[in-house]
């Protein structure tokens, strides 16, 4: 498939946030990152700045505190690659309330697009279906984008869905940075409540 015919990061993620309601979104550092604020900054967004390899340990945390609420963590392929470990406590913990997306664009965006593992065949979808997620599959087109996305926010999980994506650079749209500020909104946002900084 040509770069020109592969769906654009930009708009998989906002179709994916578009019905989001009130689902807490966890994202991986870098371009998922930006692309969940250039969908629009919500406090229910808890964005990580670092800590690469680890949004789906962070999301599966916040499913298993807030059994009531859908979470859904967004990160990127190479963040994935680094946390593989994670899809196995996952599956092992079989939360219901709990998704993954990874957008794919087979490269290392934040380091210099080095390719990934996922250039070379390397099936993220398959890996997570081998460890026992409820449901696993690869999205190539926007209509099967379309017909994911109520899976994302309501199917029984833990759900992963990995969005093969062009690797075309979009201009950065920066959430705020501070780390108490972005954890203190996120639990208010949450909980109801004035949490101490």
């Amino acid at each position: 498939m040509e770069q020109e015919d592969k769906l654009r990061r930009r708009h998989a993620v906002a179709r994916i946030l578009a019905d989001r309601g009130d689902t807490l979104v966890v994202t991986g550092l870098g371009s998922p990152t930006y692309d969940c604020a250039a969908a629009g900054d919500n406090p229910l967004n808890f964005y990580l700045w670092g800590a690469m390899g680890s949004a789906v340990t962070v999301g599966l945390g916040l499913a298993l505190a807030q059994p009531q609420r859908r979470v859904l963590v967004i990160t990127g392929d190479g963040e994935m690659l680094m946390g593989l470990g994670a899809l196995a406590t996952t599956a092992a913990k079989k939360p219901e309330n709990f998704a993954v997306a990874v957008i794919d664009n087979e490269h290392y965006a934040e380091t210099g697009m080095q390719r990934t593992h996922t250039h070379d065949g390397i099936d993220l979808a398959g890996i997570a279906r081998a460890c026992g997620f409820r449901e696993a599959t690869t999205v190539r087109r926007a209509d099967e984008l379309n017909e994911v996305v109520a899976m994302l926010h309501k199917a029984k999980g833990p759900i992963f869905v990995d969005i093969k994506v062009s690797a075309a650079r979009d201009p950065l749209v920066l959430p705020p940075w501070d780390g108490t500020f972005l954890k203190t909104r996120f639990r208010q946002a949450l909980l109801g409540v004035r949490a101490a900084a």
